[in-house]
């Protein structure tokens, strides 16, 4: 009786060999939804990142702009990480950089009034 369990316990240490490729087959579809993933979700947004990123960096003095919060105004100071906007003329606020999500084509602003 004991001589037959210890021989059915190392049966299947025997076989792990083949049972290496098993497993690796049953991760396949893991590993691949993770690529999909990747280039689905992941690789589109630090793209997108990238390019507000490469925008907030570009401001200039004069530009219009939008704000996340759906302001629309023209930049008239910039600092490191605020910047001023003008709503209308002698209303100014400060925002942050990050707080812009569109550059406006000139003269976009006129002719939203």
């Amino acid at each position: 009786m004991f001589i037959s369990s210890a021989f059915a316990q190392t049966a299947p240490a025997a076989a792990a060999g083949g049972d290496m490729m098993s497993s690796l087959t049953g991760m396949l579809p893991l590993v691949l939804m993770f690529v999909v993933l990747y280039f689905v979700m992941i690789r589109p947004q630090m793209k997108k990142q990238k390019e507000h990123r490469a925008m907030i960096e570009a401001l200039a003095k004069g530009d219009e702009v939008a704000t996340a919060g759906g302001l629309l105004g023209k930049v008239t100071k910039l600092g490191e990480a605020y910047l001023t906007l003008e709503l209308a003329p002698g209303v100014e606020v400060q925002l942050q950089r990050s707080a812009i999500v569109q550059v406006l084509p000139k003269g976009a602003i006129n002719s939203a009034k």
